[in-house]
């Protein structure tokens, strides 16, 4: 049996995801192999439209054909679009009507308008996926409730936590939301190898994510490219990938190049004001080429857990996830933060190619890991004996090799996991 392992990255705690993939054998039978590593998709993700918005329309037309998002999954509700914010009164009603269209499988929202962008006190996005609670919000500077979904290993968040993680398609025209929605298809599977930059600014109040930088470059430095910066900003970079930074404005965004699928947000109070306001808004990362951002709609103060972990966002994001999950499990107490980008962008989602007989799997791996081939007699298990195992490293890993002519069933799982004692 062949195998080969070549290398780039991907990063920290493996869950339990399920997908089957059928693969076609030499002649009519088919075998087949379950891999336990999957992301968010189409079927999973829900768009809300509002009608009475043109370009809402015109966003979610576009989203749903180039996604191809079941038509079950398209939902249409009606309420004053363009102010910033929906009051709760109004959004309760709209919130009554999603929940009761929303399929039983569906996972996750989409929001399809830039404005509003807050529910009174909470984000939109955080509105509608955790349900608005006065918890969600700050006091006094003081923290807020937590979300279970934080660096969560789970690939069902509704299911395992009652929560429909959203992101809006945001931008200042819908032009500017095609060309996102564009970037977020185009970086699929593409396994960029592009750079994280993680800045410490002068502004110390906006920086305090960097005492979390040296333990970010520790984890995930050997699988992909990270500098840490000791300046207000980069210009002129071209490989882009990741940029975490603290700072009110950000200057030389358009001398930039973002990788597809970049990742990029600064720390700072009224980020998720996505409209002018005096700090620079968050949609100036998607406008300069980001995939997705992330910023706050109130007044969070500095409080770490109210904005993205760059470690915990890198990690899930390399490791397979949509930038929606990635960007979700990043954020302990997101009630205050507006999530935007196009949500089902997955540039290190694993793959599996067959092509005459020979299966090729493409994957991230965190660290130096193990990866075990194992058989059953019945396709629900047990799968106990391997028949092959395979070193993962710190990467880009790409493995390749037949299954023997069998009738067995297979699958690929991390040895000592709970799916694999299963």
């Amino acid at each position: 049996m062949k195998y080969r392992i070549r290398s780039v990255f991907l990063p920290i705690l493996f869950a339990v995801f399920a997908a089957v993939f059928q693969v076609a054998k030499a002649e009519e039978s088919i075998d087949r192999l379950l891999f336990s590593r999957r992301s968010l998709g189409p079927a999973e993700l829900a768009v809300i439209v509002n009608e009475a918005d043109p370009s809402s329309v015109a966003i979610g037309n576009y989203y749903q054909k180039r996604r191809g998002i079941p038509e079950e999954n398209m939902i249409r509700v009606s309420f004053p679009p363009g102010t910033d914010n929906l009051p709760r009164a109004q959004f309760e009603s709209v919130k009554q009507a999603v929940d009761s269209r929303t399929p039983p499988g569906v996972q996750a929202y989409a929001l399809a308008w830039m404005a509003p962008f807050r529910v009174d006190c909470m984000s939109i996005t955080s509105a509608f996926a955790l349900g608005f609670d006065q918890a969600y919000c700050s006091s006094k500077c003081g923290e807020t409730k937590p979300s279970g979904y934080f660096h969560s290993a789970s690939r069902a968040p509704y299911t395992d936590h009652g929560i429909r993680p959203a992101m809006m398609l945001a931008g200042r025209t819908v032009r500017d939301v095609r060309k996102l929605i564009d970037r977020g298809i185009a970086s699929d599977r593409t396994y960029p190898a592009g750079t994280g930059y993680l800045l410490n600014t002068s502004d110390k109040h906006r920086s305090v994510r960097a005492v979390t930088f040296d333990k970010t470059v520790d984890m995930l430095g050997a699988a992909i490219r990270l500098h840490r910066v000791e300046a207000d900003f980069i210009s002129g970079k071209q490989d882009v990938l990741f940029y975490f930074t603290g700072l009110a404005k950000v200057p030389d965004l358009d001398t930039l190049g973002f990788v597809p699928g970049a990742m990029a947000d600064h720390l700072t109070s009224f980020g998720g004001r996505l409209t002018e306001n005096a700090q620079m808004s968050s949609v100036r990362w998607l406008e300069a080429g980001a995939t997705a951002s992330y910023g706050t709609v109130t007044e969070p103060c500095n409080i770490l857990s109210k904005f993205p972990h760059p470690a915990v966002a890198m990690w899930h994001y390399l490791e397979g996830d949509t930038v929606l999950e990635a960007y979700w499990k990043s954020v302990a107490r997101p009630g205050e933060g507006v999530f935007i980008g196009e949500p089902l962008a997955a540039p290190f989602a694993p793959q599996l190619i067959q092509h005459k007989g020979l299966i090729t799997v493409k994957l991230f791996s965190p660290r130096s890991h193990m990866l075990a081939l194992q058989a059953a007699t019945s396709a629900i298990g047990p799968y106990r004996s391997a028949v092959k195992t395979y070193v993962l490293i710190p990467g880009y890993n790409e493995l390749s090799f037949q299954l023997p002519d069998t009738a067995a069933f297979y699958r690929l799982a991390y040895p000592g996991s709970e799916q694999t004692k299963k």
